[in-house]
């Protein structure tokens, strides 16, 4: 997931390049559901699984910080919009526009992608096309096919999930059953731009 030799995007950095801290969660999310740890609660509502890799007796290292943020508010049910007002998930996407900006990605004024972060874009999708099929896309790539494409990505790869999750529109959706990753990663890891105020304040249009 290089741009260049010496810079390296996270999927949910992808996700803020493309469309704003809402993509960022949105992948964040569907990272947790495949994970097993998040699962769709009551109609347009989200919540933890009650599960964890350990209890299957596996061995995994902890969560990336962004997703650890989401996890940490779903303790409570809610929805996609609750969580991008959830005062960790606030705090944790202003780290992630912090680490974009410092990478050159995005422009702090006006606030919106720089050429490098264009680029980079640009890039990761002709290495990654929106697949037809989810049985085109391993697991562990799903979440790079959500922060490179949003929607038509959960189309594809998690439809009731995210039908469930409050994540698409409500409309018919083709019954397909989940997959999750057999073993969860560690690792760190479309619309027109994105803003974000101070430390603790972000927003989003696409």
């Amino acid at each position: 997931m290089r741009h260049d030799s010496s810079v390296r995007l996270q999927p949910y950095e992808v996700a803020l390049l493309r469309g704003g801290p809402r993509a960022a969660v949105m992948t964040a999310v569907v990272d947790l559901h495949l994970r097993g740890v998040v699962e769709a609660g009551r109609p347009g509502r989200l919540r933890t699984s009650g599960a964890s890799p350990e209890d299957a007796g596996q061995a995994t290292p902890p969560l990336p910080p962004f997703a650890e943020a989401v996890r940490t508010a779903l303790e409570r049910p809610a929805g996609l919009p609750d969580l991008l007002l959830h005062p960790a998930v606030r705090r944790a996407l202003a780290e992630l526009v912090r680490g974009v900006r410092s990478a050159g990605m995005m422009r702090l004024l006006p606030p919106h992608r720089s050429r490098a972060g264009r680029s980079a874009l640009r890039a990761l999708r002709a290495g990654h096309p929106l697949p037809a099929h989810r049985k085109d896309v391993p697991p562990d790539d799903a979440v790079l096919a959500v922060a490179l494409y949003g929607e038509p990505a959960l189309h594809v790869l998690v439809p009731r999930f995210a039908l469930r999750a409050g994540l698409l529109p409500r409309a018919d959706v083709t019954d397909d059953k989940p997959f999750h990753r057999r073993a969860p990663r560690g690792g760190g890891s479309g619309g027109s731009g994105y803003y974000c105020g101070g430390a603790t304040s972000c927003g989003g249009s696409y």
